[in-house]
């Protein structure tokens, strides 16, 4: 009998698929979505923030990891919940960094405003870049498209070009996401010299980045500086995406650039989307708090929450979209969250 072998591209693993701990993820970026839908539009960022956190902490013991928050609320003594260095998961499988933003957007939330997200990330110990140092950095992120044609240190016009080539499409369609910020005022002009499109966001460029890498967003790339700790958990979501995102350190002032020398980093240094997040075996999750071109922000209704969420893994290359539907009669029963009004 002849044996007949598939081509190799089609031949399966024998490596036996292993738990996505994304899907166990999900359920606290779901928790911290529905808490601080309740403070949609109320004015007050703080009180959004501070119930995001108090239910996802209720959540994240009850996942299966030992994980160390990395990247979480600041410093213990500021931040009694999700503080950095925090211990959490239920202590079991293999150690993880663990990176957190309850209220990616707390003023988009505060006022209504689109594209307020729950976000949270989970790589292997030590693998994610320390923050620390600097708070801010210069990003420059895209999709899988053009992920092999941008370069940070290459002019603006330049890089929208490549972007419109890799895409098969003219500059005059390039759309680019940037942060509405003083800073950012030769940005803005060196952009629409070049041709192309701005879609200005006030807060969250988590989700500006993540716009830029996915089909469907109407936005093609993100420029401009941000968060560093938003730019390490944006990684993480461009990773499992496919996509890139490269940063160089930017101080805010002399104190904060001697810092970063005394810490051993090299400011001129373009870092790739490695150095942020190293290893291939990274988990990203993201549910909506406000409606946005990313996600449906939380709906509620008699009894019900509805949620939508974007849950990654690097290693599968599997990006999910679950809706999800919660009886909050059910959820009263056994949480200690109270998602029926705000706390």
């Amino acid at each position: 009998m002849t044996e007949h072998h598939l081509p190799s591209p089609l031949e399966v693993s024998p490596e036996a698929p292993d738990r996505n701990l994304a899907l166990e993820l999900v359920r606290v970026t779901e928790a911290g979505a529905m808490a601080s839908g309740r403070w949609v539009g109320r004015g007050d960022k703080n009180g959004a923030d501070g119930a995001a956190v108090k239910a996802m902490r209720a959540l994240i013991h009850t996942v299966s990891m030992n994980g160390v928050v990395v990247i979480g609320e600041g410093e213990k003594d500021n931040a009694p919940m999700l503080y950095n260095g925090e211990r959490v998961g239920d202590g079991t499988g293999a150690e993880c960094d663990v990176a957190v933003d309850p209220v990616d957007g707390t003023t988009l939330t505060a006022k209504g405003m689109a594209n307020a997200v729950s976000v949270m990330a989970v790589a292997e110990r030590g693998s994610m870049f320390d923050p620390s140092a600097v708070f801010y950095m210069d990003k420059l992120a895209t999709g899988p498209e053009a992920a092999d044609f941008v370069d940070i240190t290459a002019p603006v016009a330049v890089n929208i070009r490549r972007i419109a080539k890799a895409k098969r499409s003219a500059v005059e369609d390039v759309t680019v996401v940037i942060l509405d910020r003083p800073r950012h005022d030769g940005l803005a002009k060196e952009v629409r010299e070049a041709g192309a499109r701005i879609k200005f966001i006030s807060d969250g460029d988590v989700a500006g980045a993540i716009m830029a890498a996915r089909e469907g967003t109407g936005v093609d790339l993100l420029l401009g500086i941000g968060g560093t700790p938003e730019g390490i958990i944006a990684a993480c979501a461009l990773k499992c995406m496919g996509g890139t995102i490269q940063a160089k350190l930017w101080p805010k002032d002399d104190v904060e650039r001697q810092r970063a020398l005394d810490a051993g980093h090299d400011l001129d240094k373009v870092l790739q989307i490695d150095d942020l997040v190293r290893g291939d075996n990274v988990f990203f999750v993201a549910t909506g708090i406000t409606d946005g071109e990313l996600l449906r922000g939380v709906r509620y209704r008699a009894e019900t929450a509805y949620t939508q969420s974007l849950v990654m893994r690097s290693k599968s290359g599997t990006i999910r979209q679950i809706d999800s539907e919660h009886r909050l009669s059910k959820l009263r029963a056994y949480s200690s969250v109270d998602f029926e009004r705000p706390s």
